[in-house]
């Protein structure tokens, strides 16, 4: 079965011509007037259409229980971190557990203001030591979660 192309989902476009092999990101999805499914594909810093059939799915994007079995996965390494201030090794733990009980309500402010304070103590954390192990297990897990935020709500 031929997977569905949905908005946030990766595609490299197929058809012959100026944009031939490039890879996008599905930004919306809409209908003609004779029911093709239109597809709004952002490549760089501009947006293009084209027919469903002139695409091919490169990557779905994460659904909602892959983004918190992410959350989970910082939530594991965090404690690895060892340049957090006292009020830090509080603080994300904890705005990681409340993210992953905003994510099921689809609650876009709440989801948003977690997500940039955890991703604004994470990065100055990954300043002090950006060399560290456990950041090949966090950096694609909160890019994860970022790209469902940003393409779900």
């Amino acid at each position: 079965m031929k997977d569905r192309i949905e908005k946030g989902d990766i595609v490299l476009i197929n058809k012959t011509g100026k944009y031939h092999q490039q890879v996008g990101e599905v930004s919306e999805i809409d209908y003609n007037i004779f029911f093709v499914k239109i597809v709004i594909v952002k490549l760089g810093n501009q947006e293009e259409t084209f027919e469903e059939k002139d695409l091919h799915l490169q990557t779905k994007k994460p659904s909602l229980q892959e983004v918190i079995a992410s959350v989970d996965k910082i939530l594991e390494k965090i404690d690895q971190i060892t340049h957090l201030s006292t009020r830090e090794q509080v603080e994300l733990p904890n705005r990681l557990k409340y993210l992953k009980l905003d994510i099921p309500k689809l609650d876009k402010q709440l989801i948003q203001k977690n997500f940039d304070s955890i991703d604004k103590i994470l990065a100055a954390t990954r300043e002090a030591d950006s060399s560290a192990s456990f950041w090949q297990e966090i950096d694609p897990n909160l890019e994860k979660i970022g790209w469902w935020i940003r393409t779900s709500l």
